[in-house]
């Protein structure tokens, strides 16, 4: 059954892989399969043909059949379970794996959507600095601990896994702030995930997108 995800029409990232629809990208061309992409307005994301699908009027959806998902974090976990390359085969290692996509959602991603909020409904206002200092405290706290976590490995846990893709595409929203500087070994685990074929093809997809948003 031919799977069928959702896209900005005109992402707000500027081609930069940080829209959610790229974590999907990503997994399904780590997992070898075919996909198309039904790009969406902002506009035709508050439809009821859209609503449908995505209570919430957000991107990614996902298509297979009678299944539809939303949330990225789930379409991602459905893809890994299904198909080898994302979750280990070992029991006890698989957990783990899960274990690292919910830490990657749950407690690394939180401060730094807040510092993205903070910056665009919040820079004109005069208790703006005070705040993104508190935002950017908790944000190193979190990565001190995840960078003693990673050491000197490659991946989170032996080797890469679904756990990998989500933190890597979490981290990568900080990047230009220059926070993830000063974690030297962080650094290094977002350009090896980036450096990954299925990385590449799925940025050069949803990058053509942009560029072609761009000169239509």
């Amino acid at each position: 059954m031919t799977i069928t995800i959702t896209a900005f029409e005109r992402s707000p990232d500027g081609g930069k892989g940080l829209a959610r629809d790229m974590r999907v990208r990503w997994a399904l061309e780590e997992a070898g399969l075919s996909y198309d992409v039904r790009l969406l307005s902002f506009k035709a994301m508050r439809e009821p043909a859209h609503l449908a699908l995505q209570p919430f009027g957000q991107i990614p959806t996902y298509e297979e059949g009678d299944l539809v998902l939303f949330e990225s974090g789930a379409i991602i976990f459905h893809i890994a379970e299904r198909n080898a390359g994302l979750l280990p085969r070992d029991v006890n290692a698989r957990a783990r794996a899960i274990t690292w996509m919910f830490a990657a959602l749950n407690t690394v991603e939180p401060p730094i959507v807040d510092r993205s909020i903070a910056r665009f409904l919040e820079g004109d206002k005069s208790w703006y600095e005070e705040r993104l200092a508190m935002i950017d405290k908790n944000i190193s706290k979190r990565l001190g601990e995840l960078s003693r976590s990673l050491g000197d490995d490659d991946w989170l846990d032996g080797a890469f896994s679904a756990g990998d893709l989500l933190m890597i595409s979490v981290l990568q929203r900080i990047k230009s702030s220059g926070i993830l500087d000063e974690y030297p070994n962080l650094s290094a685990y977002v350009a090896r995930g980036e450096a990954r074929p299925a990385y590449q093809r799925a940025f050069a997809d949803q990058l053509a997108v942009f560029k072609a948003a761009s000169t239509g």
